[in-house]
């Protein structure tokens, strides 16, 4: 589901519009180039961090050497850096000094620029050239240099926040500065994590422990929290989907429910420059439908793969890695109960996993502050796969998840969130509530656009296919009111009470209404795709029925015609006609396809849909 990274010409057009790019970096001369000094032995950080990797981590290194060069990999370890990348959220600088009056207005517009590339987020990396070299600053000059930057942003009502400084070549160093501004319309920054895992990993527990802030007491207790049914307290399950929320303050500290006593979801989402949303996804093989439809429709900017150190990779687990995979979604992975079992096994087994799959990514297991903050970039160039080892008891390992998921960036680009603002509102519903005094409630995503309060929706498809006029009442974001939702954010929406309101159902659509009646939306059951087989045990055949998962959509659908031939397999591409088989849904070309069957897997994308026939409308 991850958008592609690609960048259209007119975002470079503008950014060279920004400023003169053959101006030099910061107005001052560049020291000599010293590529052939030794910058590869580093002293300690002050905080006593190694930063050599132990045997683990340097293996992973080792790996990382054949990743391809055209990535941007921010690690300090490596010697040096790659040249800087002139898109993007990451900036070097080699030092910022007592700039002129016009320069430093020049410098916060470029600060202006990778913010806007980073969706509110940029790194900038103090005491490096633009090719790379570490060349490192005195202790005067990187104040100096670090009160520079801290104008810059204010200057843009931004933070920074120091994520870590390295030593080369001495006494000289180099600091890698978070600069995070929140966008004026919005109250934090928000990414979505999806956690998933087979049953008994632990994934509500850790959830539990990271947003209560209290240890578990090795017997579930941390997960009480999570469940929203009492079935699921009593088998200690979870069979639905549950959101919950981290927040992080300018400086990186954790606000959760401990941060004070009558701490509430609605002042966390107050308090927080930065919200992790979590959610919590079923484990157990019968709610595999819940699972894939929260990742289809929710569209996670990450995956969460929670696994036992003792029961590893089972069933399930790999059922959910292969449909991450397949969903081209990033992910990393927590391995649990380490205060049990030694984690060894299980990371052995995920290097195997990774190798038979064939996605190319390395794995690497983060033992220290250091290494999150290289995951973390490494992460973005969709090159390796984190591995956190952790314990809910003892908490060994929780606060470099914590650092990681701080650091942790959206995966849409700006131009790409401003392209779909721009574009005509689509909600797709995934939940449904009733609520007392209120009314209906429905939770989902918008997909497109921007919903505001008392705004005219359309509301549907309905069984002939039309949709019906509403008015959006309220919105909650996080458990708390908002007056505005734009592309990419989930919420719940309320109506304006007394209307009258047709069947709700999960996988039903809110469009914009424009009032042209040449406009009017309607449902199909008929649909092509160009779609490939990931797996099946003999051959699909016309007539094979299977369940398609298209963003909310979860519904029974018949392979009516296989064009070019009279089968697939695995590995195998085609354009296929579907027919659902229940009712219509709302389907536009472009929508991506993943439709399963017991082990029997396969994605697509939609390049045709046939609306039912516009002249029925008697619903």
């Amino acid at each position: 589901m991850r958008n592609s990274s690609s960048w259209p010409n007119t975002t470079m057009d503008s950014f060279l519009s920004l400023f003169d790019p053959n101006q030099p970096d910061d107005g001052f001369d560049e020291e000599p180039d010293i590529r052939n000094n030794n910058i590869s032995s580093y002293s300690n950080t002050s905080s006593g961090q190694n930063t050599a990797a132990n045997s683990g981590g340097s293996s992973s290194e080792s790996e990382l050497d054949g990743v391809k060069s055209n990535k941007i990999i921010i690690d300090f370890d490596q010697g040096m850096l790659p040249p800087e990348p002139q898109l993007g959220n990451i900036e070097y600088k080699l030092k910022l000094i007592n700039p002129s009056k016009q320069r430093f207005e020049h410098l916060v517009t470029q600060m202006k620029w990778r913010l806007r590339e980073g969706h509110g987020e940029a790194i900038y990396e103090i005491g490096v050239s633009d090719s790379g070299h570490l060349h490192g600053l005195n202790e005067k000059d990187m104040n100096a240099s670090l009160c520079t930057l801290k104008q810059m942003a204010h200057k843009l009502g931004a933070s920074t926040s120091v994520l870590r400084r390295k030593y080369v070549a001495g006494r000289r160093s180099v600091a890698e500065v978070l600069v995070r501004k929140i966008p004026d319309d919005q109250h934090n920054i928000e990414v979505r994590v999806a956690v998933l895992g087979g049953a008994d990993a632990g994934k509500s527990t850790l959830l539990g422990v990271l947003t209560q802030g209290e240890f578990d007491n090795g017997r579930g207790r941390a997960r009480l929290n999570m469940f929203r049914h009492m079935h699921e307290i009593q088998s200690g399950r979870t069979s639905c989907i549950s959101h919950e929320t981290l927040g992080f303050d300018t400086q990186g500290n954790i606000i959760n429910y401990k941060y004070n006593e009558m701490m509430t979801a609605e002042e966390i989402s107050d308090r927080s420059t930065k919200l992790v949303t979590f959610m919590d996804l079923a484990g157990h093989r019968r709610y595999m439908r819940t699972t894939v439809q929260a990742l289809s429709g929710y569209s996670p900017h990450y995956a969460m793969l929670v696994v036992s150190a003792g029961g590893g990779f089972n069933g399930t687990s790999q059922e959910h890695l292969s449909i991450v995979r397949a969903l081209d979604m990033p992910f990393f992975v927590v391995i649990t109960k380490t205060d049990i079992t030694s984690p060894d096994q299980t990371i052995q087994e995920l290097k195997n996993l990774l190798a038979t799959i064939g996605c190319r990514k390395v794995p690497f297991v983060v033992t220290n502050t250091d290494e999150v903050i290289s995951a973390g970039s490494n992460q973005l160039s969709e090159n390796i796969v984190p591995i956190f080892c952790v314990s809910n008891v003892t908490g060994s390992g929780l606060n470099l998840v914590t650092r990681f998921l701080y650091v942790l960036s959206p995966s849409v680009s700006n131009s790409e969130k401003e392209r779909l603002e721009q574009e005509s509102c689509e909600f797709h519903i995934d939940e449904i509530f009733r609520v007392s005094e209120v009314g209906p409630v429905v939770g989902g995503l918008l997909v497109k656009g921007v919903l505001t309060e008392n705004m005219s929706m359309k509301i549907g498809p309905l069984p002939c296919g039309s949709f019906h006029s509403v008015t959006v009442h309220t919105i909650h974001r996080n458990k708390a009111p908002c007056r505005v939702v734009r592309a990419g954010q989930s919420a719940s929406l309320s109506f304006t009470p007394n209307q009258q309101l047709p069947a709700l159902r999960s996988g039903m659509v809110l469009l914009a209404d424009t009032g042209n009646p040449d406009d009017e939306p309607y449902g199909t059951l008929f649909f092509q795709a160009k779609v490939s087989v990931l797996f099946h045990a003999t051959a699909i055949y016309v007539g094979f029925q299977t369940t398609v998962h298209i963003g909310s959509i979860r519904q029974t659908a018949i392979i009516r015609g296989i064009m070019g031939g009279e089968k697939i397999g695995t590995n195998d591409s085609a354009s296929v006609m579907f027919q659902f088989v229940g009712h219509p849904e709302y389907v536009r070309p472009g929508m991506r396809v993943l439709f399963r069957e017991g082990s029997n897997k396969g994605i697509g994308v939609v390049t045709q849909v046939f609306p039912l026939n516009k002249t029925l409308n008697n619903c």
